[in-house]
């Protein structure tokens, strides 16, 4: 299986200088932008609650440049903390990075998903990533620049794929972010969205239970549009250091699909006629 998970040159260090905070960055798509935000140069410090998970990737990766600080992005106390700490360690936030997400119940339908699980996901998923944004650009709008970003997912933009309560939470951040950019585009701070496939990560394991792995991946394969290669963790992170870097210093308000092509299509009814076709042979 061939992977471009090493195909970013950090020669350069398009991140020097510069500091990032990442929200659920103990593991998933967290823990692998962290590890190649300190490999561009950049100061990382990473929120979770995951505390055994967060100082042992601290502790693998070594460096100064890293820190962990237990966070429940849910709690808008533990948030302003966090953002506290990460300036009074650094003198400045360059680059806050709201990636913390939950799935949910997978109830079927919505007559059987219950609001506590609805609260539950837009807690995390939405209000979280709201707080992350509130008190960083507490911190941006007085420097004039800085970069927000989010995870959303392309559950955000084709129906169908995840329970109700993950969909509308990420049409949810993706509509945040829109309205993010046009606020804080005036005081120069760039906006944007991350849209992944589904990426084979902790959240996915959770996702799928007890289903055997070999089968996962193979169902992930057969329902890409772009076939061979197979999105992981650190293509997510290699989009995340582009936009965060100077080089996209005019891209604002895009929600970049890292789906292969696979919010462009639709394969249901060929696939249905090819049945058809096939039980006339």
């Amino acid at each position: 299986m061939a992977s471009n998970s090493s195909s970013i040159s950090t020669s350069a260090k398009r991140l020097d200088g510069k500091v990032a905070v990442i929200t659920g960055g103990a593991s998933g798509i967290g823990a692998a932008t962290a590890k190649l935000f300190v490999k561009n140069g950049a100061k990382v410090v990473i929120l979770d609650v995951q505390d055994d998970l967060g100082r042992s990737l601290c502790n693998e990766i070594g460096s100064e440049q890293i820190s962990y600080v237990h966070c429940d992005v849910t709690n808008e106390t533990q948030v302003e903390n966090a953002i506290d700490f990460a300036v009074s360690k650094h003198g400045k936030i360059d680059i806050m990075y709201n990636n913390a997400g939950i799935i949910g119940s997978m109830a079927p339908g919505i007559t059987t998903t219950d609001y506590e699980n609805l609260k539950k996901v837009f807690d995390i998923n939405v209000f979280g990533a709201f707080l992350g944004a509130k008190h960083a650009a507490r911190v941006m709008i007085p420097a004039k620049k800085g970069v927000i970003l989010f995870t959303a997912s392309v559950a955000g933009v084709v129906a169908g794929m995840s329970p109700h309560t993950y969909a509308a939470s990420k049409h949810a951040v993706i509509g945040l972010s829109n309205n993010l950019c046009v606020e804080l585009g005036q005081y120069g701070i760039r906006v944007n969205c991350i849209s992944p496939h589904v990426v084979d990560t902790p959240l996915l394991t959770k996702f799928v239970g007890e289903i055997d792995k070999n089968k996962v991946d193979e169902a992930i394969m057969k329902s890409s549009n772009l076939k061979i290669e197979k999105l992981e963790a650190n293509d997510v992170a290699i989009a995340a250091v582009y936009l965060a870097s100077d080089e996209a210093k005019y891209i604002s308000g895009l929600n970049l699909m890292i789906d292969g092509g696979y919010s462009k299509t639709n394969p249901l009814f060929p696939m249905y006629i090819s049945e058809i076709r096939s039980g006339f042979n």
